[in-house]
């Protein structure tokens, strides 16, 4: 019979990313509800929903009048108690006065003091109420607090909004940077730790996020690049996860707040690692093994031990040689010392 055709791949030495893999959600770097802390009508909205804003840009107006009446009230009330001071710091320097030749007696001068004592913390007052008038009036000019996105209008303009409203006028989020939040088996978390301690030039350990159909396999659309910012204080007793939080960029924004993703954080790198495609290494009940072609085209069998797996290659700590023809493709068809006709792998 023919020796079976059968797809062979060369084993490779090379530097291996040692990745644990988790799933996460984006969440937006800041997020703002913009509400009002004035009650009266909303007269304008000068945001487009989806519009980029940045700290100060305006985004509406509340009715402004009655703030502004209530503004110069306070500052009318001012005016007038500062009249009253002046007559009554005049009127103590006529007490002062007669009270040196006893024309007035102390008891007068004492009150006509406690006169202008009372006018000066009136006047206090009058500065207290004129800064909260202006600080409500100010209020009616509704400012981005934040760089980002904003969102979806929440409510219209000549609709009546409240202090205490919970809806508020519209979200405004930080999509550059963003955040994302993703969990580990709880088994990593040590490995975690070592990589933040062992990061170079005190770097912070490397984040990839992944679109979330390929899963945490090797065909997964690599979405953006980021760091690993913190693990959470606690580890989740309920799942045996704990939680970690990578920082991102983001410039091209392809993450977005509430997107669903595969995370892969960078525990550390197996250098001059020998490496084959997963598909080449077989089970067996005493364990794992694969079929590798001699120059003379025979299959033997060889036990093998494989480390990290990944991306569909698994690191071979023992067992196999860089540049030995491994069979990735045929194996059914193949006996232990059997000749075979090889096949190179097509690249990709």
């Amino acid at each position: 019979m023919a020796p079976p055709p059968v797809t062979v791949t060369q084993a490779a030495e090379q530097d291996v990313p040692i990745f644990a893999s988790g799933v996460g959600t984006v969440q937006a770097y800041r997020s703002v509800l913009v509400r009002a802390r004035v009650d009266g009508t909303l007269e304008k909205i000068y945001f487009r929903e989806g519009q980029d804003v940045k700290p100060g840009d305006p985004l509406a107006e509340i009715d402004p009048r009655p703030y502004a009446a209530a503004l110069a009230q306070a500052q009318a009330k001012r005016a007038a108690d500062q009249a009253q001071l002046d007559n009554a710091k005049r009127d103590l320097v006529r007490y002062a006065a007669l009270a040196r030749t006893n024309f007035a007696s102390r008891q007068q001068l004492d009150t006509q003091q406690a006169t202008v004592n009372q006018t000066l913390a009136n006047l206090a007052g009058d500065d207290a109420a004129i800064a909260a008038a202006g600080l409500n009036l100010s209020f009616c000019h509704i400012e981005s607090p934040i760089s980002g996105v904003v969102g979806l209008r929440l409510v219209d303009e000549g609709n009546l909004v409240h202090a205490t409203d919970s809806t508020g006028i519209v979200t405004v989020t930080q999509v550059q940077p963003i955040s994302l939040v993703f969990t580990l088996p709880e088994s990593e978390f040590p490995k975690v730790q070592a990589a933040m301690r062992t990061a170079q030039g005190g770097a912070a350990p490397r984040v990839l996020a992944l679109s979330s159909e390929g899963g945490t396999a090797g065909g997964a659309r690599l979405l953006a690049t980021g760091t690993l910012l913190t693990p959470n204080n606690s580890i989740d007793t309920s799942t045996g996860t704990i939680a970690l939080k990578a920082i991102f960029q983001n410039a091209d924004r392809a993450l977005w707040p509430g997107q669903f993703v595969a995370a892969r954080v960078q525990l550390g790198t197996a250098h001059d690692a020998v490496t084959i495609p997963d598909v080449a290494v077989q089970h067996a009940p005493d364990g794992e093994y694969v079929y590798v072609v001699q120059s003379d085209n025979t299959a033997i069998r060889r036990s093998v031990k494989s480390g990290y797996d990944g991306d569909g290659q698994v690191v071979i700590t023992d067992g196999l040689k860089s540049g030995e023809n491994v069979i990735v493709a045929g194996q059914v068809r193949v006996q232990a010392g059997q000749k075979v006709d090889p096949r190179p792998a097509r690249a990709g």
